[in-house]
């Protein structure tokens, strides 16, 4: 018989970002995908022109719809294609998601984010960034939004080893992330993490010690990010050498139960999982059955009694 777990948020053993929203807005609140025109200093020539390694010309955009107008017009068509296919409220997110959303001038920044943060179903700001891409007056921009409605800054770490940021092309050291999650949080901002598991030449304790580094980093969230090999990137081209091989799904359910176990219990979990692009996915193949693999995940936790910060310890 299956004990029921002795901490719950709704209906799961970890603090779901969809947990949070309810309980800050009252309802489910989606993301509406932005692109802001933004490109990287990993791809102008400042610190390369390939990009990160599994990174391809979409950008972390791979996963966003393609630019189409103004950020007015971006934000009406996102809630009119939500719309069709699932019952909404009036509350959204805007989320700057392609490339790097603080690489650019104030005066380009400013009046996209103010257009974005002004439209009157958007309830919060989200920007996808660099560590190593937060100027001063950046910060002083965003600081001033956040009193309009909150802000949140997603930062792009995946891993704190010095190996693999170099592998993948990274481009900064954890010191960067180090000031850059304690300036925002000093301006007021909300901070998201990203970590990816499955990076080549990583195991589950070198991806398990990046997880417990977040979670004592100050970061508000943390997204949990299995590795996706997609065409057109330098990574397929690894990946096709044999150079590495991607996580099994069996893999993947142990790491990020082990991972949830040692998150602190009020940070928020952005995701869990995630589906790689179609027509761009090479491998894992079975990481687009997205719904089969939370479900496998829901299983597991509650048959293990594991809940998140069950093993979780204070300090880095």
């Amino acid at each position: 018989m299956i004990m029921k777990l002795p901490v719950m948020w709704g209906d799961k053993p970890y603090h779901s970002f969809d947990y949070e929203m309810k309980q800050r807005f009252g309802e489910k609140v989606y993301k509406i995908s932005l692109d802001g025109g933004m490109t990287c200093p990993n791809r102008d020539g400042t610190l390369g022109t390939s990009g990160c390694i599994f990174c391809s010309g979409r950008g972390s955009g791979d996963f966003a719809s393609p630019r189409c107008g103004s950020v007015t017009e971006q934000i009406n068509q996102g809630i009119r294609g939500i719309s069709t296919r699932k019952k909404t409220g009036r509350k959204f997110i805007a989320y700057f998601q392609s490339f790097t959303n603080t690489y650019a001038p104030v005066s380009i920044l400013e009046p996209m984010f103010r257009e974005a943060i002004l439209h009157p179903d958007i309830v919060m700001l989200s920007i996808a960034t660099r560590p190593d891409c937060l100027p001063d007056d950046v910060i002083t921009l965003l600081q001033s939004l956040n009193r309009i409605k909150p802000i949140m800054v997603e930062l792009g770490l995946q891993s704190i080893h010095a190996a693999s940021a170099s592998y993948i092309r990274r481009g900064y050291s954890l010191d960067v992330y180090d000031t850059a999650v304690e300036t925002l949080k000093s301006a007021g901002m909300e901070v998201v993490t990203h970590v990816i598991a499955g990076l080549p030449y990583e195991n589950k304790s070198d991806f398990l010690d990046s997880v417990s580094y977040v979670g004592n980093s100050g970061s508000d969230g943390i997204k949990l990010q299995l590795l996706h090999v997609l065409r057109e990137t330098d990574l397929a081209v690894e990946y096709e050498r044999g150079v590495f091989d991607v996580l099994t799904k069996e893999e993947y359910l142990d790491w990020i139960i082990n991972a949830i176990s040692l998150l602190p219990p009020e940070m928020v979990i952005h995701r869990l999982t995630g589906d790689g692009p179609k027509d761009l996915l090479i491998a894992p193949l079975w990481s687009s059955r997205k719904r089969e693999v939370l479900n496998s995940l829901h299983t597991t936790l509650k048959e293990k009694q594991i809940w998140q910060g069950k093993e979780y310890s204070h300090g880095k």
